[in-house]
């Protein structure tokens, strides 16, 4: 088997980069990640983007990215997959590192929200529904997922904070993350005192959209550089599924169903069961979405998702734990960057570098990109060898 391993990593922090530009903000996290990798030279570059046409007026991301970080020559591509770009471009830099026909591909992941304000920004990010059915009609994705809440409460009861657990556990890891948004934990009462953005979902329910890039660097374990010095992390197992592109074309809206088959193929690919999963990096661009990623990887039966989060068992401590440096929620969500912050944070987690956050002995972790609500899933499975 060839194993396909993780060389290098680069983050730069999550938030509001006014004075720094898409491909500076990238190159920052080149850097460090070439750096990270101990002088691996990139032969391909897979680039995750979802709003640069729309809001820093930049298509063409992935060959601009190797001009400016001075890679010309290799073979370059931009994978746009809404929030699973990140996810989408990590998967195909894989297969093309395990088929053999690339030796070294750098992957980097960037978002620019404040090249935008107000109205353009939501024009730019109701593009992720469906234009003809959705977004012509002002359904955005924070009323999306709203929706679903509605639903989730309707059907099994919940109370009025039951999602609360989300938003403390990762403001909790958060707040000793350098690189989160948000370094500060919060209260039940504050959560319970939040002002409602759509109901029943209030401010604390939804990541922050923001600036930031993350960069990782593949190849073969044959490859590694004789004076790497690094904790081997392999990428075990790497699978995508997708679902109806409306949610309102689902016979069940609270089933995440593309969530369930790249988990479980994953799974099978990686030779694993749940049970032998350290860590789970959801996607929980809303808590709805987390509670329900929950429930359709197996972690937590139907209706019951989010108990794990009320009763401490997605804590660095707890039974599975969860947005181990602060999820979408603390740390940003800087829309095709956030698929390789998970990335990143997994390594860290897996070296036994990840500080104040670290999980003791974490050895396979779980990592999961979601565009909409499921429409289409990443799975990737990581291993310290």
């Amino acid at each position: 088997m060839t194993d396909v391993i993780i060389a290098g990593i680069g983050q730069t922090p999550v938030g509001e980069h006014w004075e720094t530009s898409l491909r500076n903000l990238a190159r920052q996290a080149i850097e460090q990640a070439l750096d990270d990798a101990r002088g691996l030279k990139p032969t391909a570059l897979f680039a995750a983007n979802v709003l640069a046409p729309n809001l820093s007026r930049q298509a063409h991301v992935g060959t601009l990215l190797t001009d400016f970080a001075g890679l010309n020559g290799i073979e370059a591509a931009t994978f746009e997959a809404g929030g699973a770009s990140g996810g989408t471009a990590l998967r195909q830099a894989y297969l093309a590192v395990k088929s053999g026909l690339v030796d070294v591909a750098l992957v980097v992941g960037v978002e620019k929200f404040t090249d935008g304000i107000g109205s353009d920004v939501e024009t730019a990010t109701a593009t992720l529904g469906d234009a003809d059915y959705e977004s012509i009609h002002g359904l955005t994705p924070t009323v999306q997922a709203a929706l679903l809440a509605q639903r989730y409460h309707y059907e099994y009861d919940l109370p009025l904070d039951g999602l609360a657990g989300f938003a403390l556990v990762a403001h909790a890891h958060g707040a000793s993350n350098p690189n989160a948004m948000y370094r500060k934990a919060i209260s039940l009462e504050a959560y319970q005192k939040a002002e409602t953005v759509c109901d029943p979902l209030n401010l604390f329910d939804l990541a922050p959209y923001a600036d930031g890039a993350a960069a990782l660097v593949l190849t073969r374990r044959e490859l590694l550089p004789r004076n790497f010095d690094r904790p081997l992390t392999r990428i075990a197992a790497s699978a995508s599924a997708s679902d109806t592109f409306a949610l309102h074309d689902r016979s069940d809206p609270l089933e995440f169903r593309a969530v369930r088959l790249s988990v479980e193929e994953a799974l099978r690919k990686a030779s694993l069961e749940r049970e032998q999963i350290d860590l789970f990096e959801y996607f929980d661009a809303f808590s709805i979405y987390a509670a329900l990623s929950l429930e359709a990887a197996g972690f937590a039966r139907r209706g019951e998702g989010w108990k794990l989060a009320a009763t401490g068992q997605i804590g660095i401590k707890g039974r599975i734990p969860c947005a181990t440096m602060g999820g979408l929620k603390a740390r940003g969500n800087p829309l095709g960057a956030t698929g390789l912050y998970q990335a990143v944070e997994a390594v860290l987690q897996l070296r036994g570098e990840a500080g104040a956050n670290q999980v003791a002995e974490a050895r396979i972790a779980m990592i999961q990109s979601l565009a909409g609500p499921a429409t289409l899933a990443v799975t990737h499975v990581l291993e310290r060898l």
